[in-house]
């Protein structure tokens, strides 16, 4: 009896400690799960008056499905501007930046990380150090030396300038110094030199944290605006985000409609490239060391 008792208690205790842990999971995906919706509900408020009626956006209360679906927005939109030339613009140097960082902060992060030369620490903690200047502090020296080199309204102006990232630099680095020694030392024993250790180890084991890097390279470059309203002044040269101003006019009043259907197709080459990277994308920021500089 004493023994049925006992199994009868621990029975009791494992049911009850097995229902306490679902309610604590079901609490937690309840509570992502809206932190998810309040996330989404601009860009859904976004898309959904895209396809409104200008007089529709204002009603009170306002309500989320359009009366009438309004799918002209989108073709109006973007024969407004040369969209087509804009989105050409911003494909390239999006890329091309993208590249670059990858190539350049590849390079630097494996010097901090895996070789030692003197100065690297204090060199490593001045190069970090820039990463507090504001990007709007470096946009006149930058814009004049563009202008000495007659790279303004370029390709070159667009791209060049940001072809090396300290936080990408950052983030890789950490990332290296998380690779054992071992791996090295074995690639070392097979003839194999620094350059080829880092291509034919390094990288494929980062492809999580490169992943993440494409990702901030592409989107920071993507949704840029100051510096190509700077740099650039003809029409064949204006990216994306240049290209929106044209639904904003205080003379006539903003096209909301119009507006928000260019934001729609402006943003979704960054939101479908997230998806295509996302798995990767979360893997490197969940696992980015953070060893000591």
């Amino acid at each position: 009896m004493v023994s049925q008792a006992g199994a009868v208690t621990r029975t009791n205790l494992w049911q009850s400690k097995r229902a306490r842990k679902m309610a604590f999971a079901a609490f937690w995906y309840i509570l992502l799960g809206l932190t998810a919706v309040m996330v989404m509900m601009p860009y859904l408020w976004m898309v959904s008056s895209s396809l409104k009626d200008t007089g529709e956006l204002f009603t009170y209360p306002p309500t989320w499905m359009p009366q009438v679906l309004r799918f002209q927005n989108y073709v109006d939109a973007w024969n407004a501007a040369p969209f087509g030339r804009y989105f050409f613009n911003s494909v390239v140097v999006a890329a091309a930046v993208t590249v670059g960082q990858l190539v350049t902060c590849s390079l630097a992060a494996f010097a901090f990380a895996r070789m030692n030369f003197k100065g690297k620490n204090l060199m490593f903690t001045i190069f970090i150090s820039t990463t507090m200047i504001s990007t709007q502090v470096t946009v006149v020296p930058s814009y004049l030396v563009l202008k000495e080199l007659q790279w303004l309204d370029k390709y070159q102006g667009l791209i060049v300038p940001f072809l090396a990232n300290a936080f990408g630099v950052f983030m890789l680095r950490q990332y290296f110094m998380t690779i054992p020694r071992d791996l090295e030392d074995a690639a070392r024993l097979d003839g194999c030199g620094r350059m080829r250790f880092l291509w034919a180890v390094v990288l494929p084991l980062s492809r999580p944290v490169l992943a993440a890097q494409a990702l901030f390279a592409f989107m920071g470059n993507w949704n840029s605006y100051l510096w190509p309203l700077v740099v650039t002044t003809s029409e064949r040269m204006r990216t994306l985000q240049i290209g929106l101003r044209y639904f904003v006019s205080q003379e006539g009043g903003t096209q909301w409609g119009l507006f928000m259907a260019a934001t729609v197709f402006v943003s979704l080459p960054v939101v479908v490239f997230y998806f295509v990277i996302q798995r990767s994308f979360v893997e490197g920021i969940a696992s980015t060391g953070l060893k000591g500089v």
